[in-house]
């Protein structure tokens, strides 16, 4: 078929893709590499309103590439995101607010995320993108070489205490037995690409007081998430965005989490460690 026909959201990130159904999105041989095509360049495919469903999602992402399972959903392929009492992940959502990629912990992060609209909040609630490879790239020539060899520590206590600035020692035990990881700062991919690795896993950097390392970790994120730079998404029910989580950062905005708002999410399994 044809190739999608695409239309920019922002000058650094996202596009929508404009001509793209769910049958498309089963039955079209060409449709994943076409996807998997925009999403290296544009960092965000938006699929408005294509009301897709859990299994289609599913179906569809395999096409893209292996897939994350969660146990403890009703679809392992499947992680709903609310903030209701009876999902097993409720207490840590609230770090979603902060700018992250995810799998910070991991060996190897997620290659890509999948997200739909099926509950949306009545005010806030958007889910905001900024592209790491144009942070990189704003960098100057000094500042490119002073990060190249910077490495920093990710703790889930780090993220966990933003929300939970007074854990309990049951959360403290729980927080404990997630193992630190190190990366680097700047991440050189094999398609010979860089980008920055950072969120509010960076308890530190090597060499750096966990203070001085949070002043530097402020900037950087100042810096690649001003509004000239951030493609923010206003949900509406059926919607669905892919982005590339090895070159974007995201975060979800505020919104009133006494009131129901519901995304569930398919994620794309990586196979490129951060080196």
């Amino acid at each position: 078929m044809a190739a999608i026909a695409l239309e920019k959201l922002s000058e650094h990130v996202g596009v929508e893709v404009r001509d793209v159904d769910v049958d498309r999105l089963l039955n079209d041989d060409d449709l994943p590499e076409a996807c998997l095509d925009a999403l290296e360049e544009h960092g965000v495919l938006l699929f408005r309103e294509l009301h897709a469903g859990d299994e289609a999602q599913v179906a569809f992402c395999r096409r893209l590439g292996d897939l994350v399972r969660f146990p403890s959903y009703r679809i392992p392929e499947v992680m709903e995101i609310s903030f209701d009492p009876s999902n097993p992940n409720a207490e840590y959502f609230a770090s979603n607010d902060y700018w992250h990629i995810d799998g910070s912990l991991d060996d190897i992060p997620a290659k890509a995320g999948v997200l739909s609209a099926h509950v949306v909040a009545e005010a806030g609630g958007e889910t905001e993108f900024a592209s790491t490879y144009a942070a990189y790239d704003a960098l100057t020539g000094e500042e490119k070489e002073r990060y190249a060899g910077m490495r920093a520590v990710h703790t889930f206590e780090a993220v966990q205490r933003k929300s939970y600035p007074d854990p309990t020692p049951e959360q403290r035990a729980e927080w404990a037995r997630r193992p630190a990881r190190e990366h680097p700062l700047v991440w050189e991919h094999r398609s010979g690409r860089h980008s920055l690795v950072f969120g509010p896993t960076i308890e530190k950097f090597v060499g750096m007081g966990v203070d001085e390392s949070q002043e530097l970790l402020a900037e950087i994120t100042r810096r690649a998430t001003t509004p000239d730079k951030v493609l923010r998404h206003s949900w509406t029910i059926g919607d669905l965005v892919i982005w590339d989580n090895r070159g974007l950062v995201h975060r979800a905005c505020e919104f009133d989490r006494t009131k129901p708002r519901r995304m569930h999410r398919t994620t794309l399994a990586g196979d490129e460690a951060i080196k």
